[in-house]
């Protein structure tokens, strides 16, 4: 499943070139399948940032002002942007043109002219890679938040959420808050990152940290469920037992009498 936006139930992708031609015949094309932006410039791409949930950018290289490759390089180097894949398209052609966008971050590097297939299918793969590293951490009890990272920028952030979710992971009130004010980040800039690279709200990554935590000490085998649900915040250890079982498919005893350690 694509991180949906929350107004038209479509994953959201802006696209930047100078070219009005190549704007209207991209945006006629994606539309069927997602919500799609555009701009002229960089400069008229970067309030969309502040306003929408962007799943990912489609950017021409060749444009006046600011580029395709800075444009792309200040995505990937901004803590608030890194998570989004970039898709660059140029006419210019060869190993070392693509090579110099991959060395700017680009998740993918299209020539032009190109198909419109080829460009659904590198969207479509760029967008299921996200989703299946995302349920990969949400299904397995041992997988690691890391696991969703894309890039080094991704597993600072992520790695600083997670230290301070742990500090406080037996604090029952340990809410957005908490993680916005120790990560010295804004609350609507901490949702937009957290729901992006997670699809999940920060009070459900939360929930799914403490139940994740609860399987490391659950594994250790020195502590009883009761003592564990503890140690996580949980109130009662029923209701732990009921979140355990609803996110990994079984309960804390069977994880315990199994020994799964996916």
């Amino acid at each position: 499943m694509h991180f949906f936006d929350t107004h038209t139930h479509k994953a959201t992708i802006l696209i930047v070139d100078d070219n009005t031609e190549i704007l209207e015949f991209l945006q006629d094309d994606l539309e069927e399948h997602y919500h799609v932006l555009i701009a002229t410039s960089v400069k008229k791409a970067m309030p969309y940032f502040e306003n929408e949930m962007i799943s990912l950018v489609i950017s021409d290289i060749l444009m006046p002002e600011t580029d395709g490759l800075t444009f792309c390089n200040t995505i990937k180097t901004n803590l608030e942007l890194s998570h989004i894949p970039v898709i660059l398209l140029t006419a210019k052609n060869g190993i070392p043109a693509q090579i110099e966008g991959l060395e700017q971050g680009a998740d993918a590097y299209i020539e032009k002219p190109f198909s419109p297939e080829y460009l659904q299918v590198q969207i479509a793969n760029l967008l299921d890679n996200r989703s299946r590293m995302r349920s990969y951490f949400s299904s397995f009890p041992l997988s690691t938040i890391h696991s969703m990272a894309h890039n080094a920028a991704d597993e600072q952030f992520l790695d600083k959420l997670h230290q301070v979710i742990v500090q406080h992971i037996d604090d029952p009130n340990l809410d957005v808050h908490l993680l916005s004010s120790k990560l010295f980040i804004s609350k609507p800039t901490l949702y937009r990152k957290i729901k992006s690279i997670s699809d999940m709200t920060p009070g459900e990554l939360i929930n799914l940290t403490r139940l994740k935590k609860s399987a490391e000490y659950l594994s250790e085998q020195k502590y009883s469920i009761n003592e564990v649900s503890i140690m996580v915040g949980f109130n009662s250890a029923t209701h732990f037992g009921r979140c355990f079982q609803k996110q990994f498919g079984m309960s804390p005893s069977k994880f315990l009498s199994t020994g799964d350690t996916q």
